[in-house]
C-alpha cells in the first residue's frame, strides 16, 4: 500500500471521526443514521492513521505531496 493521503486530508478525517463518535456517544444520533456514523468513523479513523484511502488508489489520486 502506497500512501495517497496528505497531511490535511488526514487532519480532516480525523476530525470528521472524532465528532462522529462524539455525537453518536452525546446521544445526538441515534438509531441507523448512529450507526452510520460511526461506521464511517471508523472507516476514516483506520485511513487516516495507515494514510492510505482505497477510493483514492482506485481512481489513482493522492492528496499527498510529491
Amino acid at each position: 500500500m502506497k500512501q495517497n493521503m496528505g497531511t490535511i486530508d488526514q487532519i480532516v478525517r480525523l476530525v470528521i471521526a472524532i465528532s462522529a463518535a462524539y455525537l453518536y456517544y452525546n446521544g445526538t444520533l441515534s438509531g441507523v443514521v448512529g450507526i452510520v456514523a460511526i461506521v464511517v468513523a471508523v472507516i476514516f479513523l483506520i485511513t487516516s492513521l495507515v494514510r492510505f484511502c482505497p477510493i483514492y488508489g482506485i481512481f489513482g489520486l493522492s492528496s499527498r505531496k510529491s
